[in-house]
């Protein structure tokens, strides 16, 4: 068989399985989509925007984070420079909580509806829940967004104290494949992150849950990946690409092709069709200008905006006039309440 009529096949497979009835594609159909030629972009970026829109209309979720606890951390996630464990530049610091306040002003003026409080840890202690506490507490008093949390794993008792908190939607990512997983993390398992997930969707919160491509991991694992994540059905995945971070372990691999960050964004649409699929951290240097326009058309229908924890993004009001230019109306808040 051709490498034509394969490329058919799998888009026409797409098409119908997907577009028309609503089914992601499984695990050996997300590897032949992402074997494609890059020939055959256009045409895989055009489907995947067509079930972005079939199955999630036009609208745009932004969100801002922001980081509570910085660096320090004791777990050795290799693409990471808040890793206490490297010889990384960022060091642990706490925020307070008037420039937290502060922080998520500045994020709703930008016309986010989502606002994420992030900690570099393993999991949260007594200090840092009470902390996120007093924090939502005060952000409640002065700010009409939605809040998440990324804190690490967590144990019950601390998934039932986020949820009485109002906490809207926990993020906290698989990073990548169950198989490739020990190449990146020794320090904690696959499975203890999926344990945490589960807990938090049977709590009632959202789940958020995405990972880094661009990582040592071959396309099969992409796959497998995104196979993953479909089983778990998570609300949201955020897709970041990797930035090497100097004094990390991954900090001399090489950036991603854009033309593979293209193909994963459309494959990883066709495998949730229904899912938030968010721009994250490291596509201003996968993709550039062009590139983010070519995603946000190719499947792409929520982006953070502003800065990431550890590197910088695009001004907000960069990615807010691309929305306009492409007539992507930003979700208001009322319509997720």
């Amino acid at each position: 068989m051709t490498s034509a009529s394969v490329t058919v096949d799998i888009l026409d497979q797409a098409r119908e399985q997907v577009l028309e009835r609503g089914e992601g594609l499984s695990e050996s159909q997300v590897l032949d989509v992402l074997r494609l030629g890059d020939d055959r972009l256009e045409d895989l970026l055009a489907l995947a925007h067509d079930v972005r829109m079939k199955w999630c209309g036009p609208e745009v979720e932004v969100e801002g984070i922001i980081s509570l606890k910085t660096g320090g951390c004791p777990e050795d996630c290799h693409f990471c420079s808040q890793s206490g464990l490297f010889q990384s530049p960022v060091r642990a610091a706490w925020l307070d909580i008037p420039s937290l306040v502060e922080a998520a002003k500045q994020t709703a003026k930008s016309g986010a509806t989502e606002f994420c409080i992030v900690a570099a840890v393993r999991g949260p202690d007594e200090k840092l829940l009470a902390q996120v506490a007093a924090g939502i507490e005060a952000i409640r008093n002065e700010v009409d967004i939605q809040i998440a949390c990324s804190l690490g794993m967590l144990t019950q008792e601390q998934v039932d104290q986020l949820a009485a908190m109002g906490v809207h939607r926990y993020n906290h990512n698989l990073e990548t494949s169950k198989s490739h997983f020990p190449n990146v993390v020794t320090t904690h398992t696959w499975e203890e992150r999926w344990d945490t997930l589960r807990m938090v969707r049977e709590a009632g919160m959202e789940v958020c849950c995405g990972g880094i491509l661009g990582m040592g991991e071959t396309l099969e694992q992409r796959a497998e990946f995104a196979a993953n994540l479909a089983e778990l059905e998570p609300d949201e995945v955020p897709l970041n690409f990797l930035n090497p971070r100097p004094g990390t372990p991954f900090g001399d691999l090489e950036v991603l092709p854009a033309s593979e960050a293209l193909k994963s964004i459309a494959a990883f649409r066709l495998a949730l069709p229904r899912t938030i699929l968010r721009f994250a951290g490291g596509r201003e240097i996968t993709l550039g200008d062009l590139g983010a326009k070519q995603g946000i058309l190719g499947g792409i229908n929520a982006v953070i905006v502003g800065n990431y924890l550890t590197t910088l993004g695009r001004p907000a009001e960069s990615d807010l006039d691309l929305l306009i230019d492409l007539q992507m109306p930003i979700k208001a808040l009322n319509d997720t309440l």
